[in-house]
């Protein structure tokens, strides 16, 4: 594949990521709908937005890394996490859909300060570069964690799709310390937790 072509494809998958429109190659899990209030409604709304957004960044940290990969097995890693993540993409706009919200304005933003970061990550070597991935997936399991425990209770669909989330997420973060890839110093951990709590809070509403 020529580097006009491979640009094509980074330029297609990041629209699609951050229109809408990417497919899932897996059912979303299956659960019961409960009774959700008005407010429940909205808050749930809400934390599917959030979700929604954080797998758009997914999808740029992926595509960024994977275009400054060294090695042609790390590339390939990395492509196949993102294949597998842009279920829980298409999952999470299902969900806001079916509860009546609507995607953050702020995706394609995201999308494109996550692409300049993933670039930036792989561009420091592949061990530095899976290193990143294991380090974001643990604060990502860790959001989830907290979105499980503020879900309303009858919310079952979007508990179950979270539950899912959560663990293709940690199953990521594990193979990529299996790849080679270093462990993140706490501080470093510490700004990537503040970063990602910032997001979070801008995205919950808008």
């Amino acid at each position: 594949m020529s580097w006009m072509d491979e640009m094509i494809g980074v330029f297609d998958r990041g629209l699609r990521a951050v229109t809408g429109v990417t497919p899932a190659e897996r059912e979303a899990p299956p659960a019961e709908e409960g009774e959700l209030t008005d407010a429940e409604r909205r808050h749930a709304a809400a934390l599917m937005r959030v979700n929604h957004v954080g797998e758009v960044c997914a999808q740029a940290l992926y595509e960024g890394q994977a275009l400054t990969a060294g090695k042609p097995e790390v590339r390939e890693a990395l492509r196949e996490a993102a294949a597998e993540e842009a279920d829980h993409l298409a999952w999470c706009r299902e969900r806001i859909d079916e509860l009546g919200g609507r995607p953050s304005l702020l995706a394609p933003l995201f999308y494109g300060a996550s692409m300049a970061v993933g670039v930036a990550a792989g561009a420091l070597g592949d061990r530095v570069s899976l290193g990143f991935v294991a380090a974001t997936e643990d604060q990502v399991t860790e959001h989830l964690d907290r979105h499980l425990q503020s879900l309303p209770e009858a919310d079952a669909r979007s508990r179950a799709i979270l539950e899912a989330m959560r663990e293709d997420e940690s199953r990521h973060g594990v193979n990529a310390l299996k790849g080679g890839g270093v462990e993140f110093p706490p501080l470093a951990r510490q700004a990537m937790t503040l970063i990602s709590r910032a997001m979070t809070e801008t995205t919950y509403r808008i």
